[in-house]
């Protein structure tokens, strides 16, 4: 079976996509690629900016300047502010914001900190309503629609042990997904999500050990790991005038059973 992405066929072309966490080896930096590959414009950041920059530096060869980046740790308070304003003045708007940004951890409730609770919470919560906020009031003053898309997990359904933190977080951001479309329903702007269950990626082997790994890719119908284009290509779906009916929704990314 064929698992390279599939050839771009201009669903995005015209747009401008802003998205963040996009310099690291999943699914931020696949759904870079697959938005340059379906002809968008494209603002991307992260908070390591070396990496950012060696990213940047790569698509620039071949995209030329449909390529912007900027630094941003979305934990800073109005760092993502910055990011769209500084996306606007390269590209003269915006219409696409992905909130990619994320951490995870295992550790027992048992045994959790308020530390570590907090964090990641505050990584992959606290930093997609902050960009949510920060690209629905750009979208709402450009009056144009658009769109925001942010990354869940199936994980804000289904239970895991060691979990608890990075589950609440998703779940979390689910509902922030589904109440604020409906805040900017009225300006013609969406809001959806998706929700992957395992997409395999060099960091998740650093931070999973083989024989979980195994065990969750042995969950799925498919017997193995999403690859993280994939995940972006449904990404690339719900930024299209495809999904321009779609708003409020959580699109699971899992061929896993319930």
């Amino acid at each position: 079976m064929n698992r390279e992405a599939p050839p771009g066929r201009d669903l995005l072309a015209g747009k401008v996509v802003v998205i963040t966490a996009a310099a690291g080896t999943g699914i931020g930096s696949a759904a870079v690629r697959r938005c340059l590959a379906e002809g968008a414009r494209v603002a991307l950041s992260d908070q390591h900016e070396r990496r950012l920059s060696e990213l940047t530096g790569e698509l620039a060869a071949s995209y030329g300047d449909r390529v912007w980046a900027a630094p941003c740790d979305v934990t800073v308070p109005g760092a993502v502010d910055e990011l769209v304003a500084g996306a606007v003045t390269a590209f003269g708007k915006i219409d696409v914001f992905i909130n990619n940004a994320g951490l995870g951890g295992t550790s027992s409730v048992l045994e959790m900190t308020d530390e570590q609770w907090h964090r990641v919470l505050d990584v992959t919560l606290t930093s997609a309503f902050r960009g949510t906020r920060a690209a629905l009031r750009q979208l709402v003053a450009q009056g144009q629609g658009g769109c925001v898309i942010n990354n869940a997990s199936v994980l804000g359904w289904r239970a895991q042990a060691g979990q608890a933190h990075y589950a609440a977080a998703k779940a979390g951001v689910m509902a922030l997904t589904r109440c604020a479309a409906m805040d900017v329903a009225e300006h013609g702007i969406r809001v959806n999500a998706v929700a992957p269950s395992l997409a395999a990626h060099p960091f998740l082997a650093k931070v999973t050990s083989p024989e979980l790994l195994a065990e969750l890719a042995g969950r799925e119908a498919f017997g193995r790991a999403a690859e993280p284009w994939e995940v972006a290509s449904v990404m690339v779906f719900l930024a299209s005038d495809y999904a321009s009916y779609l708003t409020g929704e959580v699109v699971s990314v899992s061929s896993q059973h319930p």
